[in-house]
C-alpha cells in the first residue's frame, strides 16, 4: 500500500484565512511529485500572478531536467553511466549541481549519497505508485557492495564519466531545496519583498507576512497536526526528513524512502529530522540536504555530523524522545503541553 504525506503546515489565523485577506496572494500547484504553495504578501494580484507563473515555469523546467525516473537530462546521464559511456554536452547547471552534491556527500561522511539510485529503485521508490515488498537480503547486500558514489564521477568540460557503472544519480534529496533557491532569485529579481515558498514541506521565507514573521508548523510525525511552530525570518529555510512521507508497511513494519547507503535498508527508529538554515545563497538546498545525514546517522554520531556540517538548529523526533540543539529550542514552541510531558527532551549545545 502506498503512503505519501506532506509535512509542513503554515500556521497563523490570518494566513489560514487568506481568502479574507486581500493583501495575500496564495497559489497551490503540483510539481516535483508534491504540493507547491507560493504565497506573496502586499502586492497587487496581477504582479503576484506574473511572478508565480515565472516561478512555476522554473519548477517545471527543473522537474523535466532532474527527474530520477521519468525522461530527463538526469536519466540520460544515468543511462550513459550504466553503459560505461561518457555523457557529453551536459549543461553547466547539471555539472554545478553534481559538483555541489558531491561536496555535500563528502562532508556528510557519505550519509547523504545521491548515487544510490539502484537501491532506491530496488525498494520501489522510483515510481509514483509503490507497494509493499519483501526485501531480499542477498540482493541488498550485492547492491551495497557495488559502492556507488559521486566521487566516482569524472567531469571534464561538459563531459561526465563514471568509473562505476552502478552509479545511478537520484537528486530527490537535493532538487526541491535547489528549486527554493532558484525561486528566491526570481522573486527578488521581480522586486517582491514578502513571500513564502513551500515545496512539499521545504520552505523558504522572504520578508514577512504583514507586520509579523512567516510562521510555519512542524508536523507531528505520528499525528495529523503540527507538533511545534517556528517563526521563519527573512531568508531562512526549513526542511524535514521523515519516515511518514513516503513509505509502505510490510508485516507490520514501516519501510520509508530514506535508505542508509551503508546497510541498504530504510532507516528504522527515527521518525523525523528537521533543520533550520540561516540565510545564504544556498539556504534552500541545505534545508533539503542536511536533514538526511542527521536522520540516517547513529544517535551517538549526530553531534559530530552536525558540527561538521555546521547545522546549528535541528530537531529530531523518535519514539518518546525528542532531541534538539539549544539554538533550535530557542526558536520553536511546542503547541501541546503534553508533548514535553510524554517525551524525554534532550537539548544539546
Amino acid at each position: 500500500m502506498r503512503f505519501i504525506k506532506f509535512f509542513f503546515i503554515v500556521l497563523g489565523f490570518s494566513f489560514l484565512q487568506s481568502c479574507s485577506n486581500p493583501s495575500l496572494y496564495q497559489s497551490k500547484h503540483y510539481v516535483f511529485g508534491t504540493i507547491v504553495d507560493i504565497s506573496i504578501y502586499g502586492e497587487d494580484e496581477k504582479k503576484a500572478e506574473k511572478v508565480t507563473k515565472a516561478v512555476l515555469e522554473e519548477f517545471t523546467r527543473l522537474h523535466n531536467s532532474l527527474h530520477a525516473w521519468e525522461k530527463s537530462d538526469l536519466t540520460d546521464l544515468n543511462e550513459s553511466i550504466s553503459k560505461n559511456k561518457p555523457y557529453k554536452n551536459a549543461s553547466s547547471e547539471l555539472i554545478e549541481i553534481i559538483k555541489n552534491a558531491r561536496e555535500l556527500e563528502r562532508a556528510s561522511n557519505h550519509l547523504f549519497n545521491p548515487a544510490i539510485g539502484e537501491l532506491i529503485n530496488y525498494w520501489g521508490f522510483h515510481q509514483n505508485e509503490f507497494n509493499s515488498m519483501h526485501p531480499n537480503q542477498l540482493k541488498i547486500k550485492n547492491l551495497v557492495a557495488r559502492g556507488p558514489s559521486l566521487d566516482q564521477l569524472h567531469i571534464s568540460g561538459s563531459t561526465i564519466k563514471s568509473t562505476n557503472p552502478h552509479v545511478k544519480i537520484d537528486l530527490g534529496g537535493y532538487a526541491k531545496g535547489y528549486a527554493l533557491d532558484q525561486a528566491s532569485k526570481i522573486i527578488h529579481e521581480h522586486h517582491i519583498k514578502n513571500a513564502l515558498i513551500n515545496i512539499g514541506g521545504n520552505i523558504m521565507a522572504i520578508g514577512q507576512h504583514g507586520n509579523k514573521p512567516w510562521r510555519v508548523g512542524i508536523q507531528d510525525p505520528r499525528g495529523a497536526q503540527a507538533i511545534a511552530k517556528v517563526d521563519l525570518l527573512d531568508g531562512w529555510a526549513i526542511g524535514t526528513s521523515g519516515d511518514y512521507q513516503r513509505y509502505f508497511i510490510n508485516d507490520g513494519k514501516r519501510y520509508c524512502h530514506l535508505i542508509h547507503p551503508f546497510t541498504g535498508y530504510p532507516v528504522q527508529g527515527v521518525y523525523s529530522a528537521t533543520v533550520l538554515i540561516e540565510p545564504s545563497q544556498n539556504a534552500g538546498t541545505l534545508s533539503d540536504v542536511l536533514s538526511k545525514p542527521l536522520f540516517i546517522s547513529k544517535k551517538e554520531d549526530r553531534k559530530d555530523i552536525a558540527k561538521k556540517l555546521r547545522i546549528y538548529h535541528y530537531l529530531i523526533i523518535e519514539d518518546k524522545h525528542i532531541s534538539m540543539t539549544k539554538a533550535m529550542a530557542d526558536k520553536i514552541q511546542f503547541l501541546n503541553p503534553n508533548t514535553q510531558k510524554n517525551n524525554q527532551i534532550e537539548i544539546t549545545l
